[in-house]
């Protein structure tokens, strides 16, 4: 299956590497620290040395990320990209990345991630301010005290109204996220849980309890795109990049249309389309879920079933590594593997490593036995403010 820059006769882009850094409780190593073991480890993993890499992507650390990481790194690249809209940054920065490798404005691009979240607290260390500032468009909500939660929430039950979603439903996404969790030994939580354990939990923001929430960790993770010429050399199996998408929405919530309409809507159809596929064929999905709800509603968004039947899509299963009809982030999500910050990269990661057969007990098959061919990463960022989905094929 050709991917859009394919079809009009451009160079393919493939995945030649991925990893994660030490992930979960990691209380002695900086942001850098873990952004290069994530890189030594996806070079390592694309069997390529740190010299073939002439494009980097970074956002998240330091004044002049991509930069400062590259020096870190040891790289000197001549294509960079720093684009930051939240926790869709990666699946953009991937979108912008074969994009520029198709153009053949670079042949290797390593996207890396790094963050201390979790030991930051810990220690007492000022960690990022997700407030984005109060300048601007933000200042005139400033004043009513809208915390990150709080408008997730807020469009959740407005979800909940409309369309009838229950409590419960958005419960079960929880629920699975930590049953696939207990199949991956990485995941920070692996205990399993019950839809009452999510309801019975201290309330954060209603309508959501402390289950309903990510969790918080520390943790790195990197991604090398290659052009199709360079595919040839690495040590894996290539994983096409066959379509991306990415959309921005609103900053303040004033400014957004409908709470009950994510902007993976746009970057879905845009991925889809550019990839040629369509979401009944696709064999599992990377959701980025910072909450129960974004599962939910980007799931609809994405076209996996109608406006308003995310919550019975979501019940009996439907989500799990085994038996379900659409395995939803089979490394266990932010919900219960891990959350350093921004986790787009790290749905990029599971998504290859599920399409090249490497997921271990968490392996996606067919009931038949036959690995995935198709595989969806879709990350979201700010409280619903962008969407990059990205379509990936072997």
């Amino acid at each position: 299956m050709a991917s859009d820059g394919g079809a009009r006769g451009r160079t393919r882009v493939a995945v030649a590497g991925v990893a994660l850094s030490d992930c979960g409780r990691v209380d002695d190593a900086t942001p850098y620290a873990l952004h290069a073991q994530a890189a030594r480890r996806a070079l390592a993993d694309a069997g390529l040395d740190r010299r073939v890499v002439d494009g980097f992507a970074s956002a998240g650390l330091g004044t002049l990320a991509p930069v400062e990481v590259a020096e870190y790194l040891g790289l000197r690249p001549t294509w960079v990209d720093s684009t930051s809209v939240g926790g869709s940054t990666w699946e953009v920065m991937a979108a912008h990345a074969a994009d520029a490798i198709a153009a053949g404005h670079a042949r290797a691009v390593l996207l890396v991630y790094g963050s201390t979240a979790r030991a930051d607290v810990r220690a007492g260390r000022r960690t990022g301010d997700l407030s984005f500032g109060t300048g601007g468009p933000l200042q005139f909500e400033a004043p009513y005290g809208h915390t990150l939660i709080a408008k997730y929430a807020m469009a959740a039950r407005r979800h909940m109204i409309e369309h009838g979603t229950t409590i419960e439903q958005l419960a079960q996404v929880a629920v699975q996220a930590r049953a696939n969790a207990a199949l991956n030994p990485q995941a920070m939580f692996r205990d399993p849980i019950t839809v009452d354990d999510v309801l019975s939990g201290p309330m954060i923001a209603d309508p959501f309890t402390r289950l309903h929430c990510c969790i918080r960790s520390d943790g790195g993770a990197a991604v090398l795109l290659v052009a199709e010429e360079l595919a040839r050399d690495c040590r894996t199996a290539p994983v096409w990049v066959l379509g991306t998408g990415e959309h921005v929405s609103h900053a303040a919530m004033s400014e957004w249309p409908d709470f009950t309409v994510s902007p993976a809507a746009v970057s879905g159809r845009l991925a889809f389309e550019r990839a040629g596929v369509r979401p009944e064929e696709v064999d599992f999905a990377e959701i980025y879920d910072a909450f129960t709800y974004m599962t939910l509603v980007t799931l609809e968004d994405l076209g996996f079933c109608g406006k308003g039947e995310g919550g019975a899509f979501v019940e009996r299963g439907r989500l799990l590594v085994r038996g379900g009809q659409l395995p939803v982030n089979t490394d266990g999500g932010g919900l219960s593997a891990q959350h350093p910050g921004m986790r787009g990269l790290f749905l990029l990661v599971e998504a290859v490593r599920q399409l090249r057969g490497e997921a271990g007990e968490r392996q996606v098959r067919s009931p038949a036995g036959r690995l995935p061919r198709l595989g969806v990463a879709s990350g979201t960022g700010g409280w619903f403010c962008s969407s990059g989905t990205v379509v990936l094929g072997r």
